[in-house]
């Protein structure tokens, strides 16, 4: 009888013990949305609680519903867009438009309508709205500059803040709960760290042993910046008390967004493979799975009340000099959940 017993205590164990880990790790592929359409695309936002997701493409913003795919609205007038924050106390959404002069276009998240744009700085890119200040807070790359603006900014007349300097160019941000925002810049392998209020640069972390850090994404509960890299192509965990690297992980070639759910983090690469991150009992992190995706899904957004990823991808051609080109209309995005 013991040893019976004491069979089925180690069952027990070995069985609350594994099912948890491999809930952990069963990320893949859910279903394909075939959206079609013209333009490139670049960071993709999700919002939660009306389940949009927001898709520029160049001269364009796609407004899409991530449960069915169905297309709800396509916002014009950009020359080549990059990403989209939204402020839901404002009802408005802002779109960074790094093409010409640089501008940021203002919409309303009900109608979908444009209803202003603004001169930013030339090559704007990321861009995130802070909830805690109530500052859209954007990047100019070729302009090594941060720039700040109120959510409820007169979107005709208004103009952004005196932009605040930074000796390196920006790629992507992440703000904490304290009013510093975080910023990577490409070319000096480094995070800035940077305080609203003040509006000073508080410090330059090095990346290293990663290099070219491009996507980014925070964890405010537990202090925690998790940074993608090109060069070394890394997947880096910050400490945001110093600029501690905690960990390093190998993931593969042109990462370009990071994102966080829970315990865990996503490196989305144009290697068509989606690198997951586990925190582990030592408060380190390391890879736990690999999701095949498709070919240059090497972005992404995630909705964090369905713990879905979204990663754009196309269909693609071989040109006679070896390059690789879009199909046309063959843009889709690829569901990845557990």
């Amino acid at each position: 009888m013991r040893t019976i017993q004491s069979a089925l205590s180690a069952w027990v164990f070995v069985f609350g013990y594994t099912v948890p880990i491999l809930a952990q790790t069963d990320w893949h592929l859910l279903k394909t949305f075939e959206i079609g359409g013209q333009g490139g695309w670049d960071y993709l936002t999700a919002d939660p609680s009306t389940h949009r997701l927001y898709v520029p493409r160049t001269t364009h913003t796609l407004v899409i519903d991530d449960d069915s795919g169905a297309v709800i609205a396509d916002i014009p007038g950009q020359r080549n867009a990059h990403g989209v924050a939204i402020a839901p106390e404002a009802a408005r959404g802002f779109i960074s438009d790094g093409g010409g002069a640089g501008a940021i276009v203002i919409f309303d998240l009900k109608s979908n309508a444009v209803l202003g744009t603004l001169a930013a700085l030339p090559d704007t890119d990321g861009i995130i709205f802070d909830p805690n200040s109530g500052y859209v807070v954007a990047v100019s790359g070729r302009g090594k500059a941060l720039m700040m603006l109120k959510s409820d900014i007169d979107p005709k007349n208004g103009k952004i803040d005196e932009p605040i300097e930074l000796h390196g160019e920006p790629e992507f941000l992440a703000a904490d709960q304290n009013g510093k925002v975080y910023i990577n810049l490409m070319t000096t392998n480094e995070v800035a760290v940077v305080d609203l209020k003040s509006r000073k640069v508080l410090g330059n972390w090095e990346v290293a042993p990663g290099g070219s850090p491009v996507g980014m994404a925070i964890d405010t509960a537990k202090g925690l910046l998790f940074i993608g890299c090109r060069n070394p192509q890394k997947l880096i965990v910050m400490s945001t008390k110093g600029g501690k690297v905690i960990s390093d992980m190998p993931i593969g070639p042109s990462v370009d967004a990071i994102k966080v759910d829970g315990n865990q983090a996503f490196a989305s690469t144009a290697g068509s493979q989606l690198f997951v991150a586990g925190e582990t009992s030592s408060g380190k992190y390391e890879i736990i799975q690999t999701v095949k995706t498709g070919e240059g899904a090497r972005t992404m957004g995630i909705d964090i009340a369905s713990h879905r990823l979204y990663l754009p991808s196309a269909d693609y051609d071989t040109g006679p000099d070896g390059r690789r080109s879009q199909k046309a209309g063959t843009f889709k995005l690829i569901v990845v959940g557990r």
